[in-house]
């Protein structure tokens, strides 16, 4: 595990806010999915958790927080938000939505505020990490903490 080398914006609204976290770096170690990073940064990859961004038919977008190796069951997910049907935003569209690209997407620093939905799996853990804001970069923080930070619900929105 390297030394973070730089703060992200995700850090600096953290420090902002006095919140404590911890933070890791996987810069050049070839890890592209959630589950190569929980491993090269050897976290039990249940705690570690991916980012998603989905469009509604209304053209509301959503966020959902859930374990990387889990996949979003979209079904789900629309119906915890009020939505017949969602679908996920294309990357292409991703950086003028958050602010964020892909594979570099948080909960925390969007460029609006957005619904967000945790998966309830992140009860069973005391912290979770997920994206510092940028590729190579993640935070570890828990839910309360979050919560000062963004407004969330939790809610069972993986595919069983």
């Amino acid at each position: 595990m390297q030394k973070v080398e730089e703060k992200t914006n995700v850090m600096r609204i953290l420090d902002q806010k006095k919140i404590p976290y911890s933070h890791y770096c996987y810069v050049n170690t070839g890890a592209i999915s959630g589950v190569d990073v929980a491993q090269v940064l050897n976290l039990n990859v249940a705690q570690v958790f991916k980012t998603l961004v989905t469009v509604a038919k209304s053209n509301k977008n959503y966020v959902f927080v859930i374990p990387v190796a889990e996949e979003l069951d979209l079904k789900k997910a629309a119906k915890i938000v009020g939505e017949k049907n969602i679908e996920m935003v294309k990357s292409k569209d991703l950086l003028a939505i958050t602010g964020y690209v892909h594979g570099g997407c948080s909960p925390i620093g969007m460029k609006k505020l957005f619904n967000t939905v945790i998966d309830s799996s992140a009860l069973n853990n005391e912290t979770i990490i997920f994206s510092g804001g940028k590729i190579g970069y993640q935070v570890e923080l828990s839910l309360n903490s979050l919560k000062l930070i963004i407004p969330y619900k939790i809610g069972d929105i993986t595919v069983n």
